[in-house]
């Protein structure tokens, strides 16, 4: 049975999944690569690249090392809404 999510995910959560499968393209890196440098499962990777699952920030810097590049260097230039208020 498939789990159903109580809140929605927040758009980061998905823009920051696309931003390291565009870096991962760029760099012709694989998941099982980025996955491994980062000491993670290749199927969580693969939910944080596809944006449906959160991500700590200590994982975040772990993908980022596994892909070369810095944490700022990942977030950069991505729009931060969660502290949006919600009306």
């Amino acid at each position: 049975m498939k789990r159903i999510r109580k809140t929605e995910i927040p758009q980061t959560v998905i823009d920051l999944g696309m931003r390291i499968k565009e870096i991962m393209k760029e760099k012709n890196l694989k998941q099982k690569y980025v996955a491994h440098g980062a000491g993670l499962d290749v199927e969580n990777l693969r939910k944080y690249i596809k944006g449906s699952q959160e991500m700590k920030i200590s994982t975040m810097l772990k993908i980022a090392t596994a892909l070369g590049i810095t944490g700022e260097e990942l977030i950069k230039d991505l729009k931060i809404d969660f502290l949006e208020k919600k009306t």
